[in-house]
């Protein structure tokens, strides 16, 4: 296969490297902190900004209006952004929240801090709309006064100017008219379902705050009295089984472990037809790709729902109860309110907080409980349908084994595998070295995690004969455990003996690691092309530090996990915000895997509640782009074209993590 020859690099010397400043890296790699299929991420920012004065009580209306023009504008009357001259950098603040990375008024959680709860501690929300904007006008009503700003590409065209309010004006408030620069996007228009979407759902959340949509055609308010109730309801296409279960919690000032005000509110409705609807949201951020508070959810119900079971005996035998029983015809909406959320990525899709799990959990399972058994003949309606999906579950289960029974190959002596043969569900590691495949042997949970340890690196099989690869013993096993023959690209697949749904690499947070990484997805890539296609192959992130956090306000002592130096930095930076004296903390370094005991490798990497799991795609390359990279980083004869290629973005590595 022909391979694309790298151009020479320049001279690689001290003026090669470049410092991005403000708001450089966001023009350099906008994907790196928004979604760019549209604007519609880039005017959430803003909304969330007004969502959080009403979060705090400070804001009762928010106006979203498109223009003829294409510029959006976001306009609340809470408390406006403050526009005095910062007293460290000695400009106007509200100047520093448009212009400055990680700056912002939600990073200060102690006592007196601006926002006790907000969408995320990024710091690089609106800085990032008014980077992708062609033009940027802020209007602030504040302290008597009009205060005007505007932006053109992120700088500052016309600086801040004031005038006073009219005789007898007591308005208070931002609005922030934007005009996304369609460069940085592969369409400018908005999806009118998902901007309605998102706007409804703040009013869902914010019961009591108006919110309005001047649309070019039409003009739509939002207001809800009934709040998360009145929003299931409306979504629901079908009659709930039992009354809709609904509740709220918040920690108090006495509250073990959690800090006060954090809790959630929920509604949840149980259906034997019909769609299942699951919205979950932190501090009003949506979460479409839900996490760890969704988690805790399920443990909660799950654990509310088996002991109502086992309280009434109620189980057939033979029968055992799993969490998706429980959570299979369940709908929800979800409000967690959590005070330092930790989201993966900007675009915040996803909560990864592992605090959230218990939070959340503690609060919804008893009062569950209590409801189940105060009206037991509901809990009992509930019960039958969670048994259901069970016994529907098993047989499901039993179909696949039978036809699987025939014909299999005897599985490889080191694999130990799981005990459910629900594909689906079951998940095998593939552990790098035989210490560390025992701490996940004894981590895991046996009933649907299996473990196939591997010794030393695999084989670079990019220019592997297909008919040659069993003669290597690692593959020969990773083929024989996952159900799969090798195959090419556009061969005809019998995937039906795959035995598991997920097939995870488990690798050290180190330079062997990822180079073992590489080498098992040049296998997959090249040999098993119809697993990476379908979704299969994924890779765990174990963390490289731990941090031992001392006690502090009302946070107990505790173990934080970070993923690099980056989250590492991040996690001091949070300490030190929480009033924890420099260097009360204790940071180890992973050497590898083998370092972690059973208990951190499951509740760090293999739990599927708190782990960071990262799917196996193409992503934005296509076929043969992929196979051209792939052929200059792993072909033998590829030496030259691997330096040029190093030479020329090694610099780029730090900007990428």
């Amino acid at each position: 296969m022909s391979t694309k020859k790298a151009s020479v690099p320049a001279a690689y010397n001290e003026s090669s490297i470049r410092v991005l400043k403000g708001l450089e890296p966001v023009k350099q790699r906008p994907g790196m902190y928004t979604r760019t299929e549209n604007p519609l991420h880039i005017i959430q920012e803003v909304i969330d900004n007004a969502s959080d004065e009403a979060l705090g009580g400070y804001c009762k209306n928010i106006v979203v209006t498109q223009h003829a023009d294409g510029s959006i504008s976001v306009e609340d009357d809470g408390r406006g952004i403050p526009v005095g001259l910062h007293p460290e950098e000695q400009v106007p603040t509200v100047e520093i929240v448009f212009t400055r990375l990680h700056a912002g008024g939600k990073f200060d959680k102690g006592s007196g801090g601006a926002y006790s709860f907000s969408g995320g501690l990024h710091g690089v929300g609106v800085s990032v709309t008014n980077a992708l904007s062609s033009k940027l006008e802020i209007t602030v009503w504040r302290e008597a006064g009009v205060h005007k700003l505007t932006f053109a590409n992120g700088d500052v065209v016309l600086p801040l100017t004031t005038t006073p309010q009219g005789r007898g004006d007591k308005k208070s408030g931002t609005r922030v008219t934007i005009w996304p620069n369609p460069v940085y996007f592969d369409s400018p228009a908005i999806s009118q379902h998902d901007l309605q979407r998102l706007l409804r759902s703040k009013a869902v959340l914010l019961p009591g705050v108006k919110v309005t949509l001047h649309a070019p055609k039409e003009t739509l308010e939002w207001q809800y009295d009934q709040g998360l109730r009145g929003y299931l309801t409306e979504s629901l296409t079908s009659d709930t089984l039992i009354p809709l279960f609904e509740g709220a919690q918040y920690a108090s000032a006495e509250a073990d472990g959690f800090a006060e005000g954090e809790g959630a509110a929920w509604v949840v409705a149980w259906t034997e037809e019909g769609n299942v609807v699951r919205e979950s949201y932190v501090n009003l951020i949506p979460t479409p790709a839900g996490g760890t508070h969704e988690s805790g959810l399920r443990e909660g119900l799950f654990g509310a729902v088996k002991s109502f079971v086992e309280l009434h005996a109620l189980l057939p035998k033979g029968v055992k109860l799993l969490p998706e029983d429980v959570f299979a015809r369940a709908s929800f909406v979800l409000s967690a309110k959590v005070l330092d959320p930790q989201f993966q990525g900007q675009i915040k899709e996803r909560l990864n907080s592992r605090d959230a799990v218990r939070l959340v959990a503690t609060f919804s399972k008893t009062p569950l409980e209590l409801w189940l058994n105060h009206h037991v003949e509901y809990g009992k309606k509930l019960a039958d349908l969670v048994i259901k999906q069970a016994q529907s579950r098993l047989r499901s289960a039993q179909k696949v084994e039978k036809k699987k029974s025939s014909g299999v190959a005897v599985l490889p002596g080191k694999l130990t595998d799981c005990e459910s043969s629900d594909i689906s569900r079951n998940e095998l590691f593939l552990v790098e070295g035989d210490s560390a495949g025992g701490s996940a042997k004894m981590g895991r949970d046996k009933e649907f995690q299996a473990i196939l340890p591997l010794r030393g690196k695999v084989l670079n099989t990019w220019e592997t004969d297909r008919d040659r690869l069993f003669a290597n013993n690692e593959i020969h096993d990773i083929a024989v455990a996952v159900g799969v023959d090798p195959h090419g690209l556009n061969d005809t697949v019998d995937l039906s003996g795959l035995r598991y749904g997920k097939i995870c690499i488990l690798s050290d947070a180190d330079v062997d690691g990822s180079h073992i990484q590489v080498l098992l997805l040049t296998l997959f890539f090249k040999h098993f092309p119809q697993l990476i296609a379908s979704g299969h192959i994924c890779i765990a992130r174990p963390p490289l530090f731990r941090v031992d956090a001392p006690a502090r306000g009302k946070k107990l002592a505790q173990k934080i996990y970070a993923l690099d130096t980056g989250e590492l930095s991040a996690i001091e930076d949070k300490l030190r915000k929480e009033g924890a004296r420099e260097g009360s903390w204790g940071i180890a370094r992973f050497k590898g895997l083998g370092e972690m005991n059973a208990t951190q490798l499951w509740e760090t990497t293999m739990n599927p509640d708190t782990r960071r799991l990262l799917p196996v795609a193409l992503g934005k390359f296509d076929q043969q782009s992929s196979e051209d990279c792939f052929t200059m980083l792993m072909g033998k004869g590829e030496a030259s074209a691997r330096r040029a290629w190093i030479e020329e973005h090694g610099n780029e590595v730090e900007a990428d993590i």
